[in-house]
């Protein structure tokens, strides 16, 4: 007689009775497990969908950048342009001459500097004041509200040459709105002003940074406002708390982090802003409207002297990290102080 022998497949302990086989799918007996070619597939597919993103991040910035960097080592002058790579190296010279204050060169970077550091802290405190306000303004159900939002990004959906140009034409001291509005309809100046040259040029270029940066606070500041619950407000309200208590109280702590990255974007962005001076004045800009980035371009393009253009372009560079890493510190620790209690 043959006996037919059976075996039961062991079961693993404290898994509901589960075989040992499903407990280990895909594994040979005893063998080490493998990796299914679908998860490996899966793993690496975002970095195959971002390395065209990185490709692109690496030939339009960060060549152009180690380029400047090795540009402001050399004496690129009008001299060396067909072959840029047979300038002499000077090591720090370009540096040195662009910080030392006490010489031309120096002096007028240290002026374009704080003009340009005036205008930003102003132009970033408008922008996010309008911005905020509007958006506050907005945030309650209207009839029009909807056309009064859209009414509100037209600045900043505006390509930057169209719109600047049209304030071109605005600021014209004979025949511009301006002065046509200030002087002839209200009688607030004794004279048609010139806003294009001399100190009022700041004022224009104050006014046309503002116009043209503010909607963008709006829009970012409207949609952090849609976070807040609005239990919130209508809690406040049976406790008496009136719209500025709420402001103070509610609205502004509850945008505190979207604030934190709002103001940080737009000092970034007005503070290497080039389009908004340039089409607004040309290739020279009055001195009391003398921004960085134009002095920059004057310096590389006017005197054709590249090597000294680029160390600027660097000192620039250098001054942004520092001042976001610092905001990104102090921002950061506020976090983790908030956090704790």
């Amino acid at each position: 007689m043959t006996h037919v022998t059976t075996t039961t497949p062991t079961t693993v302990a404290g898994d509901g009775g589960r075989t040992a086989r499903e407990a280990s799918p895909g594994t040979a007996a005893g063998g080490p497990r493998r990796r299914r070619p679908g998860r490996i597939r899966r793993v690496s597919l975002p970095y195959l969908l971002l390395l065209p993103a990185l490709l692109l991040e690496l030939l339009v910035h960060l060549v152009p950048m180690a380029v400047g960097v090795v540009m402001s080592f050399k004496e690129l002058t009008q001299f060396f342009i067909r072959d840029w790579g047979a300038a002499p190296w000077t090591g720090l010279d370009n540096y040195q001459v662009a910080v030392d204050f006490d010489a031309p060169v120096g002096e007028e970077m240290l002026h374009s500097f704080l003009v340009t550091v005036v205008f930003t802290v102003l132009s970033v405190a408008l922008c996010w004041l309008i911005g905020t306000a509007a958006a506050i303004c907005m945030q309650d159900a209207f009839r029009g509200r909807g056309l009064l939002r859209a009414l509100f990004l037209v600045p900043y959906a505006l390509p930057v040459y169209a719109a600047v140009i049209t304030w071109v034409f605005m600021f014209q001291h004979d025949n511009g709105l301006v002065n046509h509005v200030l002087h002839d309809q209200l009688g607030v100046t004794d004279k048609p002003s010139f806003w294009l040259i001399g100190d009022n040029s700041f004022l224009a270029l104050l006014t046309v940074s503002v116009w043209k940066g503010w909607p963008f606070a709006f829009l970012i500041v409207m949609a952090g406002l849609q976070n807040i619950p609005k239990e919130l407000y209508e809690a406040a309200a049976l406790d008496g708390a009136g719209t500025w208590q709420q402001i103070r109280r509610i609205t502004l702590p509850s945008l505190s982090a979207v604030n934190q990255v709002l103001v940080l974007v737009l000092f970034l962005w007005t503070f290497n802003d080039f389009n908004t001076a340039f089409v607004l004045f040309g290739k020279s800009a009055p001195a009391a409207a003398d921004l960085v980035s134009v002095h920059i371009y004057q310096e590389s393009f006017a005197t054709w002297n590249f090597g000294r253009g680029s160390a600027m372009s660097v000192l620039l560079l250098l001054f942004l990290l520092v001042v976001t890493g610092v905001h990104l510190a102090v921002t950061s620790r506020g976090r983790r102080t908030r956090a704790r209690v």
